[in-house]
């Protein structure tokens, strides 16, 4: 199920600038019952993005299309898409430009629920993510660095790699972002260089507030990250996974683990 600028389309024209040079943004949308989750903080993040890029949007037409696209999809993932559309050679944007946004519907991923019980093993990715402040935080489609991270291990004891900056900064993982739990507070890297700033990772950051956590954005050192007392993973369409293993460290599920993951169960949930 595809759709292009709010109509049923297959194509895309070969010289879109989403194609040439990676020029717009994405948000993958977990759809249950025909409605998407975290639907506003997946339009707040886009709209921030596109101000960033300069890529005119209407949220209020994008809402409503998204919501028409997720009522026909019914359950499984949205995937949309917005480039600054099409261009003629060379990096220059167009003035004006006609952005076009593009939809995708495809069936849920089949993660083993293992994953969310007894936890998974993080692969230490030898990627570096580079860092760019104009592009920190946002979803854009330039995703080489994630996708050089993932051809790292085909061993399927790893669910998820480790990536940290230049500088060997911890700051997210290839797909997910990441948490430690401190002596009770709650700490995730801070995206002002690069990665991606996740609307699961917002939504866990204000949940857990509300339930009396302490959480901190922080510059996190690999060391620090070793020395944690737990440590999780989380995105929108799997939810939490606890991190049981990294190199030779070993950590149990923790119980600030399992409470999250009870916090945001009904984001989960089929109904």
């Amino acid at each position: 199920m595809s759709w292009l600028n709010g109509q049923p389309c297959e194509g895309l024209s070969v010289h879109d600038r989403g194609l040439a040079y990676g020029d717009g943004l994405f948000e993958t949308i977990r759809v249950v019952g025909g409605r998407a989750r975290l639907l506003d903080r997946h339009l707040q993040r886009l709209t921030v993005g596109c101000q960033r890029l300069a890529i005119p949007v209407d949220t209020v037409e994008l809402r409503n299309e998204l919501t028409r696209f997720c009522q026909a999809l019914g359950q499984g993932i949205a995937k949309l898409i917005v480039t600054r559309g099409t261009g003629q050679r060379g990096y220059a944007p167009p003035q004006p430009c006609q952005p076009q946004r593009v939809l995708l519907g495809s069936p849920l991923p089949a993660y083993p629920p293992r994953h969310a019980e007894a936890g998974v093993r993080l692969f230490p990715c030898i990627t570096r993510l580079a860092e760019q402040p104009r592009l920190a935080g946002i979803k854009h489609l330039n995703r080489l660095e994630q996708v050089l991270a993932r051809a790292e291990w085909h061993d399927p004891a790893f669910a998820e790699g480790l990536m940290r900056d230049m500088s060997g900064r911890v700051v997210e993982g290839v797909f997910s972002n990441l948490f430690l739990a401190v002596g009770g507070e709650l700490r995730t890297a801070s995206l002002t260089r690069c990665g991606v700033a996740g609307v699961m990772r917002a939504e866990i950051m204000a949940r857990a507030s509300k339930q009396g956590f302490a959480v901190a954005e922080l510059d996190i050192s690999y060391a620090e990250l070793l020395q944690a007392d737990e440590i999780f993973l989380c995105n929108s369409l799997y939810g939490i996974w606890p991190v049981t293993g990294l190199a030779e460290r070993v950590w149990p599920v923790g119980p600030l683990t399992r409470k999250l993951q009870s916090v945001v169960a009904d984001l989960l949930s089929d109904s």
